[in-house]
């Protein structure tokens, strides 16, 4: 009996018994469907999330006050025993090394221009913004270098602060009032988007020295540091840890690369991946065990069928290999409606909410369908064995 006679007979036993087969297949094929829709989302959601973190560049080392963990998010911590200071920042400019220094302050107030007003988040920064962050100015030119402790009153707006406050006219060179003091427009940003739920397109940017004083803030909220290409990050650290400690006297700060935001969020979404695999697995396991009933029921039920095959003379391993044949035929089915539910599910899911992002990584696709397929075969091999032990002249005489 040739391999494509064990195939036929193992198609056949299962288009004999429709609805069994279907039944049976359908377990498997919840398992299969629930993890490919969940990793689904769980790769978009990592792809999301990654593409947010590196969208300003990847060579980016955040400096936040206080002495605790942080992500590096503007605002994370405000209370220390020693703020974080401008000539902290000019101070770590001048570390070999760094090519870049953005000390930041956020808030928001109201922006009055051109006869309309807007309340906008309010961002205090450096003048390397822009090249720091990998974030463009569309029109006129962002803030210029000047004293960060006297800096003059000029403001640059997000895409979208301009065009709710100026519609479709050149804000450059005009007059607005923020939080009721005047400010002159540079520059307009171009348009950024939101960054983790941070509209950056709904902002204006003023020197960080104002914006200090807007707030009433004795030192900034974290300090951005880029560094050249070939700089060793360990190394830089380690200079930035040295110099605040000699500056502060104690270490009141947190210097987070952006390397340990990426691990915090390979962590965070690992333990979501095990949570799909635990949840994938249990349905699985039901398939598993709805196989090993069908078979254990088929094997009983085609005894006669089992004696004259070894009356015909097949051999032992050629019907373990038949009723395993068949349990993974039964699996594999089970297995592609299970990959074409789950991936038709994450696309049908991306399309009332796009915001939610799906991707199903084709390897990951092909190793669902192979875990089918060994689900079957493991929970078919009991039943197989049995089989393959009947003795012939007995199983010939059970019909």
């Amino acid at each position: 009996m040739s391999g494509l006679d064990l195939l036929r007979l193992a198609f056949g036993a299962v288009r004999a018994h429709r609805l069994r087969s279907v039944l049976t297949g359908l377990g498997v094929a919840v398992g299969i469907a629930a993890v490919v829709l969940l990793t689904s989302i769980g790769e978009g959601v990592h792809r999301f999330v990654l593409a947010e973190f590196t969208q300003f560049g990847t060579r980016l080392i955040a400096v936040a006050p206080g002495r605790t963990t942080t992500l590096g998010l503007p605002g994370a911590i405000i209370g220390t025993t020693r703020p974080l200071s401008l000539d902290d920042a000019e101070a770590l400019r001048r570390l070999p090394g760094i090519e870049g220094v953005v000390p930041l302050v956020q808030g928001n107030a109201e922006v009055e221009g051109a006869g309309r007003s807007r309340r906008v988040t309010i961002l205090g920064a450096g003048p390397q913004m822009p090249s720091v962050y990998r974030f463009d100015v569309a029109i006129g030119g962002f803030l210029p270098p000047d004293d960060p402790r006297a800096p003059r009153a000029f403001v640059v707006l997000g895409s979208r602060a301009q065009r709710e406050l100026f519609g479709g006219a050149s804000p450059l060179g005009q007059r607005l009032r923020l939080a009721g003091e005047p400010y002159r427009v540079v520059g307009v940003m171009e348009s950024k988007g939101q960054v983790l739920g941070f509209d950056l397109d709904d902002a204006a940017y003023i020197p960080v020295g104002r914006a200090l004083e807007l707030f009433d803030r004795d030192g900034v909220m974290e300090i951005d540091l880029l560094y050249t290409p070939s700089a060793s990050v360990d190394e830089l650290v380690a200079s930035i840890r040295r110099l605040l400690l000699l500056r502060h006297g104690q270490e009141d700060f947190t210097v987070i690369t952006q390397q340990q935001m990426l691990d915090v969020l390979g962590s965070v979404l690992g333990v979501l991946k095990s949570a799909v695999g635990a949840l994938g697995g249990i349905s699985l396991l039901v398939g598993g065990v709805g196989i090993l009933t069908i078979m254990t029921l088929a094997v009983r039920e085609r005894t006669a069928e089992i004696g004259l095959l070894r009356a015909l003379g097949a051999e032992r391993w050629q019907v373990l290999v038949l009723f395993l044949a068949e349990a993974g035929v039964l699996a594999g089915l089970g297995g592609l409606a299970g990959l074409a539910a789950g991936m038709g599910g994450a696309r049908l899911l991306a399309r009332p909410v796009p915001a939610l992002p799906v991707h199903t990584p084709w390897s990951f696709a092909l190793l669902a369908e192979a875990l089918a397929v060994a689900v079957g075969l493991a929970a078919g091999l009991v039943p197989a064995r049995r089989a393959a032990h009947l003795d012939p002249l007995r199983a010939l005489r059970s019909d």
